[in-house]
């Protein structure tokens, strides 16, 4: 039988051969690595905040730019003028707004007689040209209807919104200051010798008649073509149609136009237009394929008027401000005839 003898491991002293003692942290390593820590986690929250500040920053600039585009949307320049595309004689006219806080500038084109002589009427069209556009807006076209007018021997008054003006630049209200710039347009065919005055809208420039229709009793009659009326959600689904936003883009869009326009969508009587019944003589006409205005706001602001001279033309698949284009003869006829049935009442009234 053998025996097993056992070397007691030492108590004291130091460790068998291979084998190596445990080192104890001392207090100072513990801090040190207790700061690398605490550093670690305050630059990863740093960090965090940093891209969540960039990130809000970067929301707030992209929503910042969607409401400066919205106050000065980009208009060509004018790219002719009466004299070169129609041949008729105009005088460039310059005037302030009915608030007095923007300029207003355009042109004046005198009617003339069958004989092409010059001569005083007392008719007159001012055009209220869309959101985008200037004066000319030729996709109307706005040179053909003048000529029409032209020769039914009314003065024209062709002039810019603010927003669409290189010498008198403003932003874009909605209609609030360009309601002002059309009173102001009224006010000065007035000065020029005119008692029957019809405003002939588009788009836009046809809500921003309807703005202006409540503040006066000087508009004899209105045409609204592709009637558009402002207000927060018309203007977002606008926008929609050429960059996707989310819901929450709206409130954040409606917060930023006041900084580049000095008034909100809030301030637009969206719901007062369409209701409101005038007193005027109205031929509203739109498309049932306008994507950017529905017609069924067009066919409300109809069913509230009582002139008996008020009357509505829904063009099937038409489309916004193309109505002319599509059907030429049929929309010079039916506005030929509403401002001849106009006429005659202005002058039986008169009488």
């Amino acid at each position: 039988m053998s025996t097993t003898t056992m070397t007691p491991l030492p108590l004291e002293g130091s460790f068998p051969q291979g084998l190596q003692p445990f080192p104890m942290p001392d207090a100072e390593y513990i801090f040190k690595r207790n700061k690398a820590k605490s550093r670690n986690r305050h630059l990863l929250v740093a960090s965090a905040a940093s891209i969540t500040a960039m990130c809000l920053l970067a929301f707030v600039i992209f929503h910042g730019y969607v409401a400066w585009m919205l106050a000065y949307p980009f208009v060509a320049p004018l790219k002719s003028n009466p004299q070169e595309a129609i041949g008729v004689a105009y005088e460039n006219v310059v005037f302030p707004s009915k608030s007095g806080n923007t300029t207003v500038s355009g042109w004046y084109i005198p009617a003339d007689t069958d004989g092409g002589e010059k001569a005083e009427s007392q008719r007159t069209v001012v055009f209220s040209h869309g959101y985008g556009a200037n004066r000319e807006e030729n996709w109307v076209p706005m040179y053909e209807l003048s000529k029409l007018l032209h020769g039914l021997n009314y003065n024209i008054l062709m002039f810019d919104y603010g927003y669409a003006s290189k010498e008198y630049k403003a932003p874009a209200t909605g209609g609030l200051e360009e309601s002002q710039q059309l009173l102001a347009a009224v006010d000065y065919v007035k000065s020029r010798g005119a008692e029957d005055i019809v405003v002939w809208g588009f788009s836009m420039g046809a809500g921003t008649a309807l703005q202006a229709a409540l503040q006066t009793g000087d508009i004899d009659a209105m045409i609204l073509d592709s009637l558009f009326i402002p207000s927060s959600k018309a203007l977002f689904d606008n926008l929609n149609q050429f960059v996707t936003l989310p819901n929450f883009s709206l409130p954040m869009i409606e917060s930023l136009i006041p900084l580049w326009t000095g008034s909100s969508f809030g301030s637009i009587p969206a719901q007062e237009v369409i209701s409101h019944v005038y007193d005027i003589p109205l031929f509203i006409m739109h498309g049932t394929n306008d994507v950017k205005a529905p017609y069924q706001t067009a066919e409300a602001v109809a069913d509230s008027q009582g002139s008996p001279l008020s009357r509505t033309w829904i063009v099937p698949e038409g489309q916004h401000e193309m109505l002319f284009r599509a059907h030429p003869t049929e929309y010079i006829q039916r506005a030929a005839l509403f401002l001849s049935q106009v006429d005659q009442q202005l002058q039986s009234d008169r009488a």
